[in-house]
Formats: structure tokens, C-alpha cells, sequence
């Protein structure tokens, strides 16, 4: 067999492999289907990810992972335990933020500002059209993708990618004004059991510093 034709026969195997893979993809649905699939069914759900930050200027990305649990509509907790420690927490009226280095904890009134964060996706309310102009953006790495858009023009970022299989989230890429990119990867998502109420309730821990209200 002359070189060309196993190159031919290499290629024709790659793009069978591609449309079969594509066809998959689409049997399960598009990605915004499958985004208000995973909205609309999960009021509840714990797992861990790892998470990239990405500098527009190209230096060193910078690696996390952690734990996360949430509950529909406003509760959740975000645990960063590499590289280091941080826990935030919601209980649906207001947002925690503790650094356990410096003692230190941040409080605010979560109020309307979920609606236009990534987090909504998660433990928002479920309107996620209000808040998002959603646009298919095709498939790949094994995943439907979603477009979404903040609607509101002060949002923390300017749009973001998710990515989803089986109606499941699986994928989130985030880019701010500043041309920061954050990729979080959902490593295990889990909606077998409920999360701990007591997860989404805080007190400080004794002698830190509390900013805020």
C-alpha cells in the first residue's frame, strides 16, 4: 500500500469518526435543549471541579479545584481548597465569602446580582432567557456548547461558553472585559442525593474580620 492511499484511508477513518461522534451530539439534542433541560431538572446538585484562569497577557495560567454544592433557587457553596483555601457561600440572601489564611470574611446582600453571574446557571432561578441571549455554538471535545450573553450591561463578564452532554453540565469558559479567560471543568456532578442544608448556612468562624453587612 503506496504511503497516499494509507494516508487516504487515515483520513476517510478520522471523518467517520467525526460524523458518527457529530450524529451522537445531535441525537441528544442541541446545547441550548440540553442547557434548559439541565436548568429546568437539576434543583439540586454537588460534585467538584478544577478551574483555569487564563491572563489575556499570556502569563502562567493559574490551576484551582475544589468542591461545589447548590440548591435552587439562590443557595450554594463554592469550596477552592488548591492552591489555596477559600469558601464561598450563599443562603440565598447573602453571599459569604471567607479566607481562611487571612481570617478574614466578606458578607453582601445577594439582592438581583445573581441573575447576571455565572452562578445563575447553576442556582439561579431557572430564568435563564431573562438573563442570558443564549446562541447555539455547535459541537466539540465531546460536548454541545451554548453562547450565552449577559443581557445586563454591568455584568462581571463580557460572555460565556457552556458546555453540556447528556443534558448534564459539564464545561464552563469565561471571558471578562479584560480579556481574562476562565475555563472551569465540572469533574463529577451529582444529583443522586440532596446537599446538606447546612452547607448553605454560615457563621464566622470566632475572632475574624467581617467586612460588610
Amino acid at each position: 500500500m503506496t504511503r497516499s492511499r494509507s494516508l487516504l484511508r487515515v483520513r476517510l477513518l478520522f471523518a467517520a469518526v467525526v460524523l458518527v461522534f457529530s450524529g451522537l451530539v445531535a441525537a441528544e439534542g442541541g446545547g441550548i435543549a440540553q442547557l434548559r433541560q439541565f436548568v429546568e431538572g437539576t434543583g439540586a446538585a454537588q460534585g467538584s471541579f478544577e478551574q483555569v484562569v487564563t491572563a489575556m497577557s499570556g502569563r502562567r495560567p493559574q490551576h484551582a479545584s475544589g468542591r461545589f454544592a447548590f440548591m435552587r433557587p439562590g443557595k450554594f457553596r463554592w469550596v477552592y481548597e488548591t492552591p489555596y483555601a477559600q469558601v464561598l457561600v450563599s443562603d440565598g440572601e447573602r453571599l459569604w465569602s471567607w479566607d481562611p489564611d487571612l481570617n478574614q470574611v466578606t458578607v453582601s446582600v445577594l439582592g438581583d446580582a445573581l441573575g447576571n453571574t455565572p452562578v445563575a446557571i447553576l442556582a439561579g432561578d431557572g430564568a435563564i432567557d431573562r438573563d442570558f441571549e443564549l446562541s447555539e455554538a455547535g459541537a466539540s471535545d465531546g460536548l454541545a456548547w451554548v453562547l450565552a450573553i449577559p443581557r445586563q450591561a454591568d455584568s462581571s463578564f463580557e460572555l460565556m461558553r457552556i458546555g453540556l452532554s447528556g443534558n448534564r453540565l459539564k464545561r464552563m469558559e469565561l471571558r471578562d472585559h479584560f480579556g481574562q479567560t476562565t475555563v472551569i471543568d465540572f469533574t463529577s456532578l451529582t444529583t443522586d442525593a440532596l446537599p446538606d442544608p447546612a452547607q448553605f448556612t454560615f457563621s464566622p468562624p470566632p475572632g475574624a474580620d467581617v467586612i460588610g453587612n
